[in-house]
């Protein structure tokens, strides 16, 4: 992508613009983002889709006893009647099952893939919403049907409602108010509290960034380095030097520098966090499941499956949990996979031995898909 470009959907600001005066510093209100946008699914589409097990949903409605919230698969009987007020069904990760959503998200990879999590998908009847919150990270708001009424404001007060199924605010004090029409899109940086409502019956598409916290970072890279440390020496512990004791319970001080210089040794490698790092970053949601197909002939194109991720660092490549050394020309080839997210022939022809065979290997795992065979 050429972030150098004014974008009609960024309010004709360059992605690097957005990026600098707007990207976790402030909101940005766009009219006609996506002009003449039409919601990707119909209602009974989009309700279907929530019916599914492989599909993660909830129903949240205001009731005479408060909010009230049920997770899914939501079965199109089990919803409150269309004609009701006040209630709302969330489809998260509508990218993984739509190409067309998944070609919508990608109009957003001005942002690192390492940072762009799904879209999902609000339908709500007259007057439903979640109510005020804030999120822990970046949203992109794209109304898709008919209209919704924004209040935004920078939230001091972080206090949440006592006893809701939802994290909303308990004094929510907003600054500012818009309402959005098809093809309209709102930007908040995290932690900016908004309340969306529905005006009549409504979509809005919410283009979600994943943030992960420095404990969960630490707790995944860890494990994964723990992981390989399986196949370092199996060095034990001696202590011929160990002199007589009178305070057994004590730790002895060289089985500590001994536990110390093991940590130090799992973690010696350089390339051992970069390389838990991008396994972890591209390790598929827990729902996605690819089918394995059996695929022969040259490849003449490559596709990545919209759910497959992929990403590289300096050293490697990384697809679905995997990691790969790569160098050279190959490296470059992969690399340009991982961020076009396809290759056309004449690319494929410059590919080593290896790097067919290992493109051909994916196209059988369902990762990638082939345009054609010989």
């Amino acid at each position: 992508m050429d972030t150098t470009q004014p974008l009609p959907l960024l309010g004709g600001l360059t992605a690097g613009q957005f990026m600098k005066r707007h990207w976790q510093k402030k909101p940005l209100l766009v009219r006609g983002a996506v002009p003449h946008f039409q919601p990707l699914l119909d209602r009974s589409a989009l309700f279907e889709l929530a019916s599914r097990e492989d599909v993660e949903s909830r129903l949240i409605a205001q009731t005479a006893k408060g909010w009230a919230m049920r997770r899914g698969p939501l079965a199109r009987r089990s919803l409150p009647p269309l004609s009701r007020a006040g209630w709302t069904m969330l489809v998260q990760g509508v990218d993984l099952h739509l190409d067309a959503a998944d070609e919508l998200l990608s109009r957003f990879r001005f942002v690192p893939q390492a940072r762009l999590d799904d879209l999902m998908i609000s339908w709500a009847s007259d007057g439903g919403g979640v109510g005020p919150h804030f999120d822990s990270y970046d949203v992109f708001l794209l109304q898709a049907q008919g209209r919704r009424r924004w209040r935004i404001g920078r939230q001091k007060d972080l206090s949440l409602q006592e006893g809701a199924p939802l994290k909303i605010l308990a004094n929510f004090e907003p600054e500012e108010e818009y309402v959005l029409e098809p093809g309209d899109m709102l930007y908040l940086p995290p932690r900016y509290a908004h309340d969306g409502v529905a005006q009549g019956e409504c979509q809005t598409y919410s283009i979600g960034f994943r943030a992960p916290t420095r404990a969960e970072l630490a707790r995944e890279l860890l494990q994964r380095i723990a992981d390989e440390a399986e196949d370092m020496p199996a060095t034990l512990y001696a202590d011929r030097t160990q002199d007589a004791t009178a305070t057994p319970g004590e730790i002895p001080s060289a089985l500590q520098g001994f536990a110390r210089d093991a940590l130090r040794a799992a973690l010696d490698d350089p390339l051992s966090a970069a390389r838990a790092l991008g396994e972890y970053l591209t390790e598929p949601k827990a729902s996605v499941w690819f089918e394995p197909r059996a695929a022969r002939g040259r490849m003449r194109r490559v596709t990545l499956d919209r759910r497959t991720r992929m990403m590289y660092d300096a050293k490697h490549v990384f697809i679905n949990g995997e990691g790969y050394l790569a160098s050279g020309r190959d490296a470059q080839l992969m690399r340009r996979l991982a961020d076009e997210r396809h290759l056309a022939e004449p690319d494929l022809a410059r590919a080593s031995e290896g790097a067919l065979a290992l493109l051909a290997s994916w196209r059988e795992s369902g990762w990638v898909h082939s345009g054609g065979r010989s």
